[in-house]
């Protein structure tokens, strides 16, 4: 489905950047498509659709570092 008709950028296109680019908000969306940057019509549902994808990504692991603070340092 076609998200942002100004600038031709489909459902697939956001899910994509988000999954393989790393992609994690509108303004790398509106850097990377143009998304948002004419009418701004498609800037509700394109945000929608990247807070659903974004949620349904595992969750990055916690880093194996220890703040100087959490170890008593300081």
């Amino acid at each position: 489905m076609i998200i942002c008709v100004c600038k031709a950028v489909s459902d697939r296109q956001i899910r994509r950047a988000v999954r393989e680019d790393g992609v994690v908000s509108l303004r790398e969306l509106n850097r990377l498509y143009g998304l948002g940057s004419c009418c701004g019509k498609c800037v509700p549902h394109a945000r929608q659709l990247l807070d659903e994808t974004l949620a349904t990504l595992p969750a990055a692991a916690p880093s194996a570092e220890v703040s100087p603070l959490a170890a008593g340092a300081g």
